[in-house]
């Protein structure tokens, strides 16, 4: 587990940015944090990082936004507005196992349905600074614990 402060939006865009260099096809990223902790912020910085190309919004509504293009593509999901029984009927399995990255907003919705190993990621703004982001990383599994080692 590791832990990193952004002083800002950019910051914050720029530390995704960075950690795509390590991300691989197929790798699952669990953003947790509450309304406006900055999960859609971080995706955008995912999404520069593998050159997408469009702007990425939040798919709180589309449950999912798919972005083809780029290095890999990214699968940006958000099970906010689910319950536990819906998830499994959206066949979240095809992105997972797919050839892009997953980034999943609100997991916590619904872990069984997800992949055991994923990196977790949770954003928490600090009181004192609306703008100033606490980040926390926690890898389950070899591949995203090798993830933190270069961060």
């Amino acid at each position: 587990m590791i832990t990193i402060e952004t002083k800002n939006e950019e910051e914050t865009i720029r530390f995704a940015k960075k950690l795509t260099t390590y991300l691989k096809p197929g790798m699952t990223l669990l953003l947790k944090g509450d309304l406006g902790a900055g999960k859609t912020t971080f995706t955008k910085g995912i999404g520069e990082g593998l050159g997408v190309g469009r702007i990425i919004k939040s798919p709180t509504y589309t449950i999912v936004r798919e972005y083809p293009n780029g290095k890999f593509p990214l699968y940006h999901v958000d099970l906010y507005r689910l319950t536990e029984s819906e998830v499994p009927e959206l066949g979240l399995d095809e992105y997972f196992e797919g050839d892009g990255i997953s980034v999943v907003e609100w997991p916590s919705v619904s872990l069984e349905d997800l992949p055991e190993k994923h990196l977790e990621i949770e954003l928490k703004s600090d009181g004192k600074n609306p703008k100033k982001r606490v980040i926390t990383l926690r890898a389950v599994g070899k591949e995203y614990e090798e993830i933190l080692k270069h961060i």
